[in-house]
């Protein structure tokens, strides 16, 4: 069974409001949110989810007096991206007062995970060409 900590979250694109839940876990983000134009018209219930491997980062922003906060995501694939309500190439979701320390306990959670992650991953091959010395006029014949 996967553990995961639900955040919930609001944002705005345009002219609509979104409310909606994220969900971090070791594996990513599943953002499930219902969209209303001018908050009236309500577009119906979406999830995406976003792979630990499509994240670029996410940051915290704390706000003032634990108001304002919010969650900052980049993705590294904008086609994902273009799915979810997003700003400035940032997925920004608003988190309420009451959900502060969940959602600075599940983002410091993720990068941790991203961490562990990008250290677990081979490095970078070296390409072949690379190996060669591209100085065969200079060689000596036998």
């Amino acid at each position: 069974m996967q553990h995961f900590t639900s955040v919930p979250f609001k944002t705005e694109t345009g002219l609509s409001q979104v409310d909606g839940m994220g969900k971090f876990s070791s594996a990513g983000i599943v953002l499930e949110f219902e969209s209303k134009l001018f908050g009236i018209i309500k577009s119906g219930v979406s999830e995406v989810r976003v792979a630990l491997a499509d994240i670029l980062d996410v940051k915290f922003r704390k706000g003032f007096f634990k108001y304002g906060a919010k969650i900052e995501i980049r993705l590294k694939d904008f086609t994902k991206q273009s799915k979810l309500p997003s700003k400035d190439g940032k997925i920004t979701l608003k988190i309420k007062r009451d959900d502060f320390e969940r959602a600075r306990d599940a983002v410091e959670t993720l990068q941790k995970n991203l961490i562990e992650r990008q250290e677990s991953l081979p490095p970078p091959q070296t390409p072949v060409r690379s190996l060669f010395d591209e100085s065969e006029a200079e060689t000596k014949e036998l």
